[in-house]
């Protein structure tokens, strides 16, 4: 029998965990959009639904070899679909920086559908999610709103195979907590100690939220790892994940994987938003040498 502490308890409450009713909720509800895709994409996935989601990516062209472009689709019924994001990696930039956009043909930073980025530190190994606000380092009080102090909404670490190159990633996912009325809170760092990844490696752990990947069973008749994605996944990847909370790992947060060369499935579920979704799965695409 497991048993937590208080505050951790009050923690996964507050992420939406009822540990006597979680076996008895009834059947999901299938996620859509809500009101303008600019605002969707950004808010906290509504409690009790799964959104089902489709990456495609496009290496196709001159230089779309090394830097693809990726779009996120919301699947709908009878192979319909919404389009929510799409992203690109910037060219000579010294880490791994990706931009994402709620318009598939405006990814700069200066354009209005711009909705984020992702950013990597240098040996591509932690990644970042910011929001289109401005950095703390180049954010003045007398900004407009428009230019609101950059938040971080997420923040993936992968660390070194224990199994070596051919074993199962391990992913830390590192989110803001939530309020109890399931709203994200705020975090919005104005130097480098207040940073998601520096609040989760000094355990500042007060309004944060650390998740992780399910690890993958070995199965001898195909010789590989494996998890159940519920034929939302066919083909094997080491990309392949699913993200859960320690404590719940039968709630699973996310999965992400691959069902053709370039088409992948990623579903997500409270508390993420697509914003935070897209992010993560984006850096799953990236090269780590030292995780590989």
């Amino acid at each position: 029998m497991v048993t937590l502490d208080i505050p951790y308890l009050r923690k996964l409450v507050t992420l939406g965990y009822d540990f006597s009713v979680m076996t008895m909720l009834p059947a999901e509800i299938e996620g859509s959009v809500e009101g303008a895709v600019e605002t969707f994409v950004t808010q906290p996935a509504r409690h009790g639904a799964l959104y089902k989601c489709r990456i495609a990516r496009d290496r196709k062209g001159m230089d779309r070899g090394l830097y693809p472009t990726y779009f996120l689709h919301l699947e709908k019924d009878y192979g319909k679909k919404v389009f929510l994001l799409a992203a690109r990696k910037r060219k000579k930039s010294a880490t791994s920086n990706y931009l994402i956009s709620t318009d598939p043909t405006e990814l700069t930073r200066q354009a209005e559908s711009f909705a984020g980025k992702l950013r990597s530190n240098l040996l591509g190994t932690a990644f970042t999610i910011y929001d289109s606000g401005r950095a703390w380092r180049k954010h003045r009080p007398r900004d407009s709103a428009e230019h609101h102090p950059r938040q971080e909404l997420a923040a993936v670490v992968y660390d070194t195979n224990v199994l070596g190159f051919k074993g199962p990633r391990k992913m830390t996912v590192i989110l803001p907590g939530m309020t109890p009325d399931r709203q994200r809170v705020t975090i919005a760092p104005t130097d480098e100690s207040e940073t998601l990844l520096e609040r989760w490696r000094g355990n500042l752990l007060d309004d944060i939220v650390v998740l992780h990947n399910k690890t993958p069973v070995w199965n001898d008749d195909t010789q590989s790892y494996v998890l159940n994605f519920h034929g939302r996944v066919t083909q094997a990847s080491v990309k392949n994940f699913q993200i859960v909370h320690d404590s719940e790992p039968d709630y699973i947060v996310m999965q992400f994987g691959r069902i053709s060369e370039d088409v992948f499935t990623m579903d997500f579920r409270y508390p993420l938003c697509a914003l935070q979704a897209f992010g993560i799965a984006l850096s799953s695409f990236d090269s780590k040498l030292a995780c590989e």
